[in-house]
């Protein structure tokens, strides 16, 4: 399951010249703010992406984007109240993220052909991630984003 192509669509929209995802980036306007882990393995922002000069790279310690870092202070300082998330991994720091977004009264659209997650191993049992993304994009839609696929996001 790969977002990659999905986000690299997703971003010709959001920004003015087509660029060549990371962890997890959020975009609302013109404002793009990359999500990063602190670890070192596998959260380096992918070469398809990288963030332009003066776009924010936040770094984080948890799944949610918000726990320990100043995302939330950064959305306020520039009164962000609707945000665009797409990322991995969809059962976590996508779920975590979008769940704590309605704490703070934020409205989110999640691109859900955008993110992409991994199989998932339960009492015994491999969940295939197609399942486990699936899932966790029902769980979200409605009482917390609206999750759409690209081609719907870019008839809005």
């Amino acid at each position: 399951m790969s977002a990659g192509p999905h986000v690299s669509v997703l971003l010709r929209i959001f920004w003015p010249e087509s660029r060549k995802l990371q962890v997890f980036f959020t975009k609302f306007g013109t404002i793009t703010i990359f999500i990063k882990h602190r670890f070192k393995a596998y959260s380096e922002i992918s070469n398809i992406v990288q963030p332009q000069t003066g776009e924010a790279v936040i770094e984080k310690s948890y799944p949610s984007s918000f726990l320990g870092t100043d995302l939330k202070e950064y959305l306020d300082a520039h009164n962000i109240k609707k945000l665009v998330v797409v990322g991995m991994m969809s059962h976590m720091c996508v779920d975590t993220t979008v769940r704590a977004c309605q704490n703070y009264g934020l409205e989110v659209i999640v691109i859900d052909d955008c993110c992409t997650t991994k199989a998932l191993l339960y009492n015994g049992e491999t969940m295939d991630a197609d399942t486990v993304h699936k899932v966790f994009m029902a769980s979200l839609n409605g009482m917390f984003a609206k999750v759409m696929p690209l081609a719907d996001f870019m008839r809005i």
